[in-house]
């Protein structure tokens, strides 16, 4: 990498940090240049910065998981190659940007979770549109909720099985 691309990444980077530490919303638009598994993706910006999205609220299966590769399949198929806007509002311990994605129209953390792709990460939201819908989905035996015992995935990541 060049020097004025280091510069511009720690321009960024520095923007983000000095952001984290407040609640103000923020807004990206961009282009998902891939999509990790079922809440992460990379943007592409309109400036040509490739960041890290975690999409906020939720919590999807590990891609080693039961529904893992669903989930991943799901926000691919809503957001990979599309254009999108990211509210955000601060990063998490890994760097990425926790937020709110929307992609035509739709909020893409809130589909996952009405298509049984993830659970409410109630760690972090208890909010209750979210909470409705995965209730309607559990109810619905969608995605996930059609097997009888599903495992959240913060409590998979505590087992032999995502070791």
């Amino acid at each position: 990498m060049n020097l004025s691309g280091q510069t511009g990444r720690l321009a960024v980077l520095l923007s983000l940090f000095l952001l984290a530490g407040t609640a103000q919303a923020h807004w990206l638009v961009g282009v998902v240049i891939g999509v990790h598994d079922g809440d992460t993706l990379t943007l592409l910006t309109d400036d040509r910065q490739t960041l890290k999205v975690r999409l906020a609220k939720i919590d999807a299966p590990e891609l080693s998981q039961a529904y893992g590769q669903a989930a991943k399949r799901g926000l691919s198929d809503t957001t990979y190659r599309r254009r999108v806007t990211v509210e955000y509002a601060q990063q998490d311990r890994y760097g990425r940007l926790i937020g709110r994605v929307e992609a035509e129209g739709q909020d893409v953390n809130l589909a996952q979770v009405a298509k049984g792709l993830a659970w409410v990460y109630r760690q972090y939201s208890n909010d209750p549109v979210f909470l409705q819908a995965e209730r309607t989905a559990q109810a619905s035996h969608f995605g996930l909720w059609q097997d009888p015992n599903p495992i959240a995935p913060w409590d998979f990541r505590h087992t032999e099985d995502a070791r």
